[in-house]
């Protein structure tokens, strides 16, 4: 089965950015470049906690909830006029409920293309502080999803002349889509694509089935599909070591703008653990990430639905 990559994913028409109050002006920057880029709308999105619609509810009226849900718009309208006044069309949704399900919501009813979010500082012993929504967000999303994490340098977005996108594929079968919608994004911003498969040493005799080097980059190549193939430079590349470090090094070498992961083997282990691969990258990558959620590589044909026990545990506790 073909994978079916949307048009609005590599060039989106509409941009969901997912805040908390106070916002993170850096995700906020990252979201209104995109924005400018693409030419789409922005629209930014705050769920809050509202004893005033608990409220309401049982006493029957709804001034209270209103005048809740009014206050809390005006505090993002800073951001909002900053996005009018460079020509971007931007509106404010503000809902009184949990963050998971009023995002995950807002994105089932509505023509969304790509949804950003931002990663908290790392606590004192240097790992993210663990929370639900975007590993939640993350794993069930319909759409791709962007995280600034709190090591990305403005420059990493903000670089103009050449660009380069650095995507992560490995032996699982949604490695095709993954490489398919990096390709496609490699195209609309007319940048490199390098595509690494890192292979732990532990896994090597069964991953190389006896391949050389060139044969293993080939088979990256092929992953490309052949309406791209000429449209876009890609780099293969073939490392054994640790998956995470590798594509971390990979990355800065490269001063990529953007990693494109698949988030294939989410687990609530992995979120608890803090074992997973993307959780390390987006805890220390210095450009932002997007990832493809399960759900979405499984709708759009990337995979049957099915995880490999032996694959990666890829996501965990961020936000």
């Amino acid at each position: 089965m073909v994978p079916q990559i949307k048009h609005g994913w590599s060039k989106p028409s509409a941009i969901l950015f997912a805040s908390e109050y106070p916002p993170n002006e850096k995700v906020f920057a990252f979201a209104l470049a995109q924005a400018l880029e693409s030419g789409a709308d922005l629209i930014i999105f705050h769920a809050y906690d509202s004893p005033a619609s608990s409220m309401s509810a049982s006493s029957g009226t709804s001034h209270g909830a209103y005048a809740e849900a009014r206050a809390e718009r005006l505090l993002f309208e800073p951001l909002a006029q900053r996005a009018r006044d460079v020509g971007i069309q931007c509106r404010i949704v503000v809902r009184a409920g949990s963050a998971i399900d009023e995002i995950l919501a807002f994105l089932e009813g509505r023509k969304i293309d790509r949804l950003v979010m931002g990663a908290h500082t790392p606590g004192p012993i240097g790992k993210l502080l663990v929370g639900s929504v975007a590993e939640a967000v993350l794993r069930s999303a319909r759409v791709p999803v962007n995280i600034v994490g709190p090591f990305v340098v403005e420059d990493a977005y903000r670089r103009s002349g050449s660009r380069t996108i650095l995507c992560s594929v490995d032996a699982h079968e949604s490695s095709h889509m993954v490489a398919s919608f990096a390709a496609e994004l490699a195209v609309t911003h007319e940048a490199r694509l390098i595509l690494q498969q890192v292979v732990p040493p532990q896994e090597c005799v069964e991953v190389l089935a006896g391949r050389s080097e060139r044969q293993m980059k080939d088979n990256l190549f092929e992953l490309i599909p052949l309406r791209l193939r000429g449209k876009v430079s890609v780099e293969p590349t073939f490392v054994i070591g640790d998956p995470t470090e590798e594509l971390l090094y990979e990355g800065r070498v490269q001063k990529a703008n953007l990693i494109v992961l698949g988030a294939q083997g989410a687990s609530h282990f992995a979120a608890v653990t803090r074992a997973g691969v993307v959780y390390k990258v987006l805890a220390y990558a210095r450009c932002p990430v997007m990832t493809l959620s399960p759900l979405l590589l499984a709708l759009s044909g990337g995979t049957e639905g099915t995880t490999r026990l032996d694959t990666v545990n890829f996501l965990a506790g961020v936000i």
